[in-house]
């Protein structure tokens, strides 16, 4: 089994950073894909980011593009996304996940693992 575990999630003012990390442990990890996904109050669940675990592919949703960066260390099983200029609309609970199987790695299927989320909260 695998677990996955958030950090990093905080208050920050709009055009501030912030950097969440995503830990996940399991016996022979060697995932297709990690992402990240946001879940705003009232609205669901959506994507974020993603990165294949082997090569450089990264994955963007239009409203971060530029803003975010998602990498990976994988002797640390760890990946990271670094939230920059964040805006009052980036508000949301941030969850990570990690999917074994291949899939389009910017839809929730891909996914088998998912942490409990964290918190970022951004003010005007």
């Amino acid at each position: 089994q695998v677990q996955v575990v958030e950090s990093g999630g905080g208050l920050v003012q709009a055009g501030g950073s912030l950097r969440l990390s995503c830990a996940a442990s399991g016996r022979a990890f060697s995932p297709y894909a990690m992402g990240w996904f946001c879940q705003a109050p009232g609205k669901e669940r959506a994507f974020v980011a993603a990165i294949r675990w082997s090569g450089d592919m990264t994955y963007y949703a239009d409203s971060v593009k530029g803003r975010f960066t998602i990498s990976r260390d994988n002797a640390k099983n760890t990946v990271y996304l670094q939230m920059n200029s964040l805006k009052p609309e980036d508000t949301a609970v941030y969850y990570c996940a990690t999917g074994f199987v291949r899939d389009i790695a910017t839809i929730e299927r891909a996914y088998d693992y998912w942490g409990q989320g964290t918190q970022v909260t951004v003010s005007s």
